[in-house]
C-alpha cells in the first residue's frame, strides 16, 4: 500500500512537471505567432502556475497530510509535555 502511494505521488509530481513544460511550450508558440505579448505570456504562466500550486495544496489537504505548521505545533506540545514531566519528577 505504501509503495503504491509513493508511486502515485511520484506520478502526480511528474505530471505536474510535464504540465508546466507543456504550458511553457504552448505559451512560447503563442508569443512566436504574435498572438500574445511576452508580458501577457508571463502573466498567463504565473496564473497557470499559481492555480497548479493551489490545486496541489488542495489535494494534499484532501489526503489529510500533516503540514509543516501541524508538525511544528505538535513538536511544541511534545516539548511542553516533556518539560512538565521533568518538572513533576
Amino acid at each position: 500500500m505504501k509503495e503504491t502511494f509513493k508511486k502515485g505521488v511520484a506520478l502526480g509530481l511528474g505530471l505536474a512537471a510535464t504540465g508546466v513544460e507543456q504550458a511553457e511550450k504552448v505559451i512560447d508558440e503563442l508569443v512566436k505567432k504574435g498572438e500574445m505579448t511576452r508580458e501577457e505570456s508571463k502573466a498567463f504562466f504565473n496564473e497557470y502556475y499559481k492555480k497548479g500550486k493551489d490545486k496541489q495544496k488542495e489535494m494534499l489537504t484532501d489526503l489529510n497530510f500533516a503540514t509543516q505548521d501541524d508538525i511544528k505545533r505538535l513538536e511544541a506540545r511534545i516539548d511542553a509535555l516533556a518539560e512538565q514531566i521533568n518538572r513533576d519528577k
